[in-house]
């Protein structure tokens, strides 16, 4: 839970680095991954598939891998495309300490 500091109106509003909501870059390579990992159990799955019912498993073990292969293809692109909704206001103002401005010539 961010800690919310008191603002006083002399001072500057300073953005807080650890409040700040994931880049759209960082979402949309880990909607990427979560996609190719899904998409690669379900090829897993369709070669179980094919090869338990060749081998003469029992129709259940073989039916779940295949039913698992067809319906895993809808999973990926429902994961790949939910976006976290971004909040606004969801960052909290942080009060630099010390010097401010003359700090930084130093």
């Amino acid at each position: 839970m961010p800690r919310h500091h008191r603002h006083h109106h002399d001072e500057p509003v300073v953005q807080s680095v650890t409040s700040v909501p994931e880049s759209l870059a960082e979402e949309q390579a880990g909607r990427i991954r979560r996609y190719l990992v899904t998409m690669g159990i379900r090829t897993v799955c369709f070669v179980l598939a094919a090869v338990t019912a060749t081998q003469g498993a029992p129709w259940w073990l073989w039916g779940s891998f295949a039913v698992a292969a067809i319906v895993l293809p809808y999973v990926a692109v429902v994961l790949a495309n939910a976006v976290r909704p971004r909040l606004p206001g969801s960052s909290a103002p942080v009060t630099p300490r010390g010097d401010g401005p003359d700090q930084i010539g130093r």
